[in-house]
């Protein structure tokens, strides 16, 4: 239950900042090449969600500073090589438990 609460606080804080024209993201299909010209807040903010996902609900609400850049450097250069992949594949074949 904590984990649910600390993430609807952590989305709470985020999209209250969030500009009132708000951008929607459809992260199933949104290509590598998409993603990596996207630009560093969607960049940042896509990275955060995957690192939530892949973790689900088993695990400790903890980011661990090192595996998620660790991770991202992992995904950002699957993408780099795999462009027209959607990001969903890409995630599967990077963080895929």
């Amino acid at each position: 239950m904590k984990t649910k609460v600390s993430i609807l606080f952590a989305a709470a804080v985020a999209l209250s900042s969030a500009p009132a024209g708000a951008t929607v993201f459809d992260l199933s299909t949104m290509s590598c090449k998409q993603f990596l010209e996207s630009g560093d807040d969607t960049i940042k903010l896509v990275l955060t969600w995957m690192d939530g996902w892949y973790k689900g609900d088993s695990d400790e609400a903890i980011i661990d500073t090192d595996v998620f850049v660790d991770n991202a450097k992992k995904f950002g250069s699957y993408c780099g090589k795999n462009p027209n992949v959607s990001i969903v594949n890409a995630a599967e074949s990077v963080l895929g438990k």
